[in-house]
């Protein structure tokens, strides 16, 4: 039976066997191939990394295999990282945002990063999206733009 809401804590201690959405966040390699794999065979339809590389890469490629969403934490993990840059931008203009344009300057900056994956991370014929090769093509695509606007190759 799937829980809706648990921990992966109790998942990776036998308490439960399977999980609906797995949201590894403590520490980087948490969650492992076999792990990952007993996730996938139970049902797991979607994996969101909330820290630093929490899933090893024998476990990134059970789920890229097994074609669930994962969302690597590059993606998925970047709201927190936003946050703070919104935070010093408005602490060095010294100019208060109300809570609603804060939530919709993030709300474009995580759509605009979801837009990216899908158009770099698109499988032809499906509706899939590879997350890790859309983030990956993205970030890549982003640093290259920057380095020739600044003349730097």
């Amino acid at each position: 039976m799937h829980k809706a809401c648990s921990t992966l804590a109790l998942f990776k201690a036998g308490a439960i066997v399977a999980l609906n959405v797995a949201l590894p966040r403590a520490t980087q390699n948490e969650l492992n191939g076999s792990e990952a794999t007993v996730l996938v065979k139970n049902g797991c339809m979607a994996v969101s990394e909330g820290a630093n590389m929490p899933t090893d890469l024998e476990g990134v490629h059970v789920f890229k295999a097994a074609k669930i969403l994962y969302a690597p934490s590059k993606a998925a993990n970047a709201g927190g990282v936003a946050v703070l840059d919104l935070e010093m931008s408005q602490n060095s203009a010294r100019i208060p945002w109300k809570e609603v344009e804060l939530e919709k300057m993030l709300s474009d900056i995580m759509n605009g990063i979801h837009h990216r994956c899908a158009e770099y991370g698109g499988v032809a014929g499906s509706k899939h999206i590879d997350y890790v090769k859309g983030a990956n093509i993205a970030g890549f695509k982003k640093v290259a733009d920057a380095m020739l606007a600044y003349r730097v190759v």
